[in-house]
């Protein structure tokens, strides 16, 4: 992909940009200035037009009435080569869902499948706002140098976790897995071997992480041997925890702690690591709490998936309250449908104010800060991204609201109390209201269409894996359906 190329300083100007700095400052009218890929000025489109002869003469001016820039969204926990997988376990438990179709769906991925699925997720999330993203469970058989490529050509920034996978044919409570058929190429040292390889490349926009499962009943010393190696050598770690009910149990039988103190015992969070820690929905919360606030670990939240699977609920409001770090992930299309963020906002804030009976118990201004500056803290970027501030990546989105799911919203009205732009973003907009996308002051969507990529090909490209992918297996989905 060849993203389109703007002079070298270009100005957004007449926008409503929302910084999501620590100030939360919301600018009215105002232009945004990039140079190369870095923001150079953020005032009052009055100011910046006023003073144009300090600007090249080439400068660009690109006019944003009626539009709202944010920083670009961050996807704490997604499955790239699951978009293939779409629409193929509806309706079911998460461990029906994972042994019954999703891993031996993924066991099935062969040459480029892993490659076709990632350009599929990504060109979703560009389309959608997403500007970065930490992928959850890299398989072999996806293949990270397939990943990778997709995310050098799709211009995005990623941090893509690679699974390490921990198997023990003699407990009783691991679930079977087809993918254990790879299991030695999916081991620390492999892992080490692609962030060697890839980390720091795509220009920078690619980091390597150690990815984990939910460990249900693996060696615990096994676990400490990972945390060990992490801490050593300053790796972010991603690892699935306490998403179903039984996994509680599973911890308190095979380990005898809770979630997080068995996260804490083996060295996967502590003090200064990065780790994301997804789901987290059946804790101790007596427990738990103090020892993620204390570790500095962040939560990542998937609403949707733990909803549809069935999962429960993570107690956000709590945490929140309690000082933990909670960040914003979709999880994978099989469990979602989508990776579009603002459906993930939107639901969060409905879902928490609905079960607690409490209208707001998670504001809007907190959610768009989990899905931006909260997401870029828990991925170690938050010095360059998460927030619009000058010295900062360009990395933003811009949101058109001149549309009927937004009116009668009007920018002018924000000052006398008529309009609130944040509560626009979360609960009027979505993926659908995302009009152009800069990344690293790339264009890579305009005008709603991905920039140099052909998203037909993309489309038949996937529908022709994933039928491959079907036959390997003879999978077919249960359908109670009519069909004539």
């Amino acid at each position: 992909m060849t993203a389109s190329a703007y002079p070298e300083v270009t100005v957004f100007t007449h926008a409503t940009i929302i910084t999501q700095d620590p100030q939360r400052t919301i600018w009215l009218d105002a232009a945004i200035v990039i140079k190369s890929d870095r923001i150079i000025a953020i005032r009052k489109t009055s100011e910046i037009v006023g003073d144009s002869d300090a600007l090249p003469r080439n400068t660009r001016f690109v006019d944003c009435s009626g539009r709202i820039i944010i920083p670009g969204l961050v996807n704490t926990h997604a499955h790239v080569a699951q978009s293939l997988l779409r629409g193929l376990a509806e309706d079911v438990p998460l461990h029906s869902w994972l042994c019954d179709a999703i891993w031996p769906l993924e066991a099935q991925f062969d040459g480029n499948d892993g490659y076709v699925a990632a350009k599929l997720t990504i060109a979703e999330m560009l389309k959608c706002g997403t500007t970065c993203f930490l992928e959850a469970m890299l398989t072999y058989r996806t293949g990270f140098d397939n990943v990778a490529r997709a995310v050098q050509e799709m211009g995005i920034r990623a941090c893509l976790g690679k699974l390490v996978k921990i198997t023990d044919p003699h407990s009783k409570d691991g679930l079977p897995d087809p993918r254990d058929i790879d299991a030695t190429q999916m081991s620390m040292e492999t892992m080490l071997a692609a962030h060697a390889k890839h980390h720091g490349s795509c220009g920078g926009r690619l980091q390597a992480w150690a990815a984990l499962g939910t460990p249900r009943g693996s060696p615990e010393a096994a676990y400490h041997a990972i945390g060990d190696i992490c801490e050593e050598k300053g790796l972010g770690i991603t690892m699935h925890c306490a998403e179903a009910p039984k996994d509680r149990l599973t911890y308190l039988e095979a380990y005898g702690y809770s979630p997080v103190e068995f996260c804490k015992r083996t060295k996967l969070i502590g003090p200064g690591r990065k780790t994301v820690l997804a789901h987290m929905v059946n804790l101790d919360l007596e427990k738990d709490l103090v020892l993620l606030r204390e570790t500095g670990a962040t939560v990542a939240h998937n609403p949707v998936c733990n909803s549809k699977l069935g999962s429960g609920i993570a107690a956000i409001p709590q945490m929140l309250e309690a000082g933990v770090r909670v960040a914003l992930g979709t999880d994978g299309a099989p469990c979602n449908n989508t990776y579009d963020m603002f459906r993930e906002m939107h639901f969060a804030g409905l879902l928490h104010s609905g079960v607690h009976k409490e209208a707001g118990i998670l504001p809007a201004e907190d959610l768009l800060a989990m899905a931006t500056i909260r997401g870029a803290e828990a991925l170690g970027l938050d010095n360059d991204i998460g927030s619009l501030e000058v010295g900062k990546k360009a990395d933003f989105v811009i949101l058109n609201v001149t549309t009927l799911g937004c009116a009668p919203f009007d920018s002018t009205q924000v000052l006398d109390g008529g309009f609130d732009p944040v509560t626009a973003v979360v609960y009027s907009c979505t993926g659908a209201n995302v009009e152009s996308v800069v990344i690293d002051g790339r264009v890579v969507v305009e005008s709603h269409a991905l920039v140099g990529v052909s998203e037909q090909s993309i489309m038949e490209n996937a529908k022709a894996a994933i039928q491959r992918i079907r036959k390997r297996l003879n999978f077919r989905t249960a359908s109670l359906r009519n069909y004539k």
